[in-house]
């Protein structure tokens, strides 16, 4: 009869309901996982709190972490996070599909209206090939950075193969997941003179955070290529890759402009330019850095700050508002601005109600940093920046830190988690869970203009 009960009362949840508690299963599980005694190295203690923190940190790939993994966690743990933040990274619904295709299990409606809304997508078809394809690249990728980055960590820093190659595999799922945790103890620190090592971060950080469809795209465009067929990229692929280069330029450039005379004051140009280019890359989701981002002067750290909100592409590893929300906003007002009723680009135009959904992204994401500013503000003992850079870094599901993370009291973590909880489910998919059936009502009241700006 309870059985029955709740089948029923679970049937009448909303998909984006059913991913929500998905979630929290996710960080409950995580939890419970975390604080098992083996996941931890012997004489180490962790309050609850803490434990929690670094759940739901690895569950929304975030990196923020009021501990330091290296000095905490056993080589088990880090299999446990390993886990967690693959998981976290690719979405509850891609380990649901990949137990259901083992099991061959028949994927009827109800679970494919879950896969099209966790992973942000707008029809039912394909879908499950489009879990086999994500699922695939991915595990791919990470191989190859694991590969990659272990046969030279064994060659240049680690006499142990074993060891190497943990470090290597950790390294690579970290990266490709935007998970941000490291082993080193201080992030990528120590490799701040090897750029073979960040620049296979930025690759796959850059992999993970730039949306799955357009990974997949690429995937089918040299497989055209190659049998001589003409392929032609989405409007999606073309948006958010453009953005997503135009930004990391942009980070880069406003990095050496601002730092000039600061941080890279008496560097190369090299050691520079990837200091610079390092930095704007992670501040997509990656979370990990080359160096302490606390000795950035405080114009470098809310140019950070911005690039953090906006975060990564939808349907990827990230958080934020995404970068497409942020180009339809720039694309609206300028349009708006030369009088133009439409928005187009690249030959194409623009759907009105993906307009009002940036919008809604936008302001409901300045609205909830804000509001968590003001409260950390008045909690914590931190400077204005500092505090601003952790809310971004939260809510971009970034991970990048000033180094109060560990300080902030008990309902500060909690402010904190609750960013990074968001910033990973999304925006829209926790206002979905308000909207109900959505019955459209059947007459109007008369229309009247109110006088704006």
């Amino acid at each position: 009869m309870l059985l029955r009960k709740y089948n029923k009362t679970v049937r009448e949840f909303s998909p984006a309901q059913i991913i929500v508690l998905f979630y929290i299963m996710a960080v409950t599980i995580s939890f419970l996982l975390l604080s098992l005694p083996i996941a931890h190295k012997q004489g180490v203690h962790v309050a609850t709190i803490d434990t929690l923190f670094v759940a739901i940190s690895a569950v929304s790939v975030t990196g923020l972490s009021p501990i330091s993994t290296v000095d905490t966690f056993s080589t088990t743990g880090m299999f446990i996070l390993m886990f967690v933040f693959q998981f976290g990274g690719l979405g509850v619904m891609m380990l649901s599909t990949f137990i259901w295709l083992i099991a061959r299990k028949k994927i009827g409606l109800k679970q494919r209206q879950l896969i099209m809304t966790d992973q942000n997508q707008s029809n039912l078809s394909g879908l499950v090939n489009l879990m086999r394809q994500i699922l695939f690249i991915i595990i791919i990728v990470e191989l190859i950075g694991a590969l990659l980055l272990g046969i030279h960590f064994y060659l240049y820093y680690y006499h142990s193969l074993p060891e190497a190659l943990l470090r290597g595999l950790f390294a690579s799922v970290s990266a490709t997941t935007n998970a941000g945790f490291d082993i080193t103890g201080n992030s990528l620190v120590p490799y701040a003179d090897d750029y073979y090592v960040q620049m296979i971060h930025i690759f796959l950080i850059a992999l993970g955070a730039i949306g799955f469809p357009v990974l997949i795209e690429i995937k089918q465009f040299f497989l055209n290529v190659k049998s001589k067929r003409k392929f032609r990229f989405s409007l999606f692929t073309k948006l958010t890759s453009s953005m997503f280069l135009l930004l990391l330029v942009i980070g880069t450039i406003a990095i050496l402009l601002l730092e000039g005379n600061h941080f890279l004051k008496g560097e190369s140009w090299h050691k520079s330019f990837f200091y610079a280019l390092f930095q704007s890359s992670s501040t997509r989701s990656g979370g990990l850095a080359t160096m302490d981002v606390s000795e950035f002067t405080t114009s470098t750290l809310l140019v950070l700050s911005a690039l953090m909100f906006i975060g990564a592409s939808p349907s990827s590893v990230g958080g934020g508002i995404r970068t497409t929300t942020f180009a339809l906003n720039i694309l609206f007002i300028y349009n708006y601005a030369r009088g133009k009723k439409q928005v187009r680009i690249f030959k194409r135009e623009l759907h009105e109600e993906d307009i009002i959904k940036s919008l809604v992204v936008t302001i409901i994401g300045v609205g909830l940093c804000s509001i968590s500013v003001i409260i950390l503000s008045v909690l914590e003992p931190f400077p204005l920046v500092n505090i601003m850079f952790e809310v971004c870094s939260a809510f971009g599901t970034t991970g990048l830190s000033t180094g109060i993370t560990g300080d902030l009291s008990n309902i500060g973590k909690i402010i904190i988690m609750i960013l990074m909880f968001i910033g990973r489910v999304g925006i829209l998919l926790c206002l979905f869970i308000l909207r109900g059936k959505g019955v459209q009502p059947d007459f109007h009241y008369p229309k009247e203009r109110v006088i704006i700006g």
